[in-house]
């Protein structure tokens, strides 16, 4: 059964400050939790018996049967399911996130947490083994974000840093999207540097733009109707992470 201490600690984690202060995240859901198991140290595990059952052996710092109402108690969730974990969070390094050798993503400022759950999802289904946040990006290890990746954080890496020093170290191409850019099909791609996206409403911001060494544009069709301002940041990295894949992945 779940203490009301470790209730509290759980809500906590909804807040970025107290994720920082204990180098943690909550992940919910059957098969979120079983996909994220072999690949973060689990500090807490609060699960049904029935859960628990089509599980081998499990090694959590701490195992709690969840009994009626446990869960619910502790949930981010509208529709809770059968566990919830607090997961410790990975330790990155940047060098790794090399652009002269892969392809990179990175995100100027994306404030919605599905948004950027969706596009580590991506990330994984393109094979892009890490993604470059400004600071001000919305935090991967916030309930929504993680739930948004739907396992993929296990297999890619999200680094925070500030991004205009980055790119400017950058030794390959940094593709940016911009409605003044060439269309993305037909400019010449390469299988490795930086894919660089925006904010939701205000796109790439200057400072970062100054990196940017090819501008490139999804375009509408036909080019002369009228139609919607802009796509959806996730949408947009989709369309651009397989029109990458398609001519230069590698």
């Amino acid at each position: 059964m779940l203490s009301k201490s470790q209730v509290k600690y759980i809500k906590s984690l909804g807040l970025k400050k107290f994720r920082e202060q204990h180098g943690t995240f909550v992940a919910e859901g059957n098969k979120l939790v079983t996909d994220l198991l072999p690949y973060f140290e689990c500090e807490l595990l609060v699960a049904a018996p029935s859960w628990m059952a089509t599980q081998g052996d499990l090694h959590p710092g701490e195992l709690v049967v969840a009994g009626n109402g446990d869960i619910p108690k502790a949930s981010f969730l509208k529709t809770p399911q059968d566990v919830l974990a607090v997961f410790r969070q990975p330790e990155t390094d940047l060098t790794e996130a090399d652009p002269s050798t892969q392809l990179i993503l990175a995100l100027d400022g994306v404030q919605d947490p599905g948004n950027l759950g969706t596009i580590v999802r991506l990330a994984d289904w393109f094979g892009i083994g890490h993604i470059v946040c400004s600071p001000d990006t919305a935090d991967v290890f916030g309930p929504k974000a993680v739930q948004a990746t739907m396992g993929a954080l296990a297999r890619v890496k999200v680094h925070y840093t500030p991004l205009a020093p980055y790119l400017k170290e950058s030794t390959g191409p940094v593709y940016g999207t911009f409605l003044e850019g060439e269309t993305i099909y037909t400019h010449p791609l390469s299988a490795t540097g930086v894919i660089l996206m925006g904010n939701e409403g205000n796109g790439i911001r200057p400072e970062t733009a100054q990196a940017v060494t090819h501008k490139i544009h999804i375009p509408n069709y036909p080019p002369e109707r009228a139609t919607s301002e802009s796509l959806n940041v996730a949408i947009a990295t989709a369309v651009v992470c397989s029109e990458f894949r398609r001519r230069a992945g590698r």
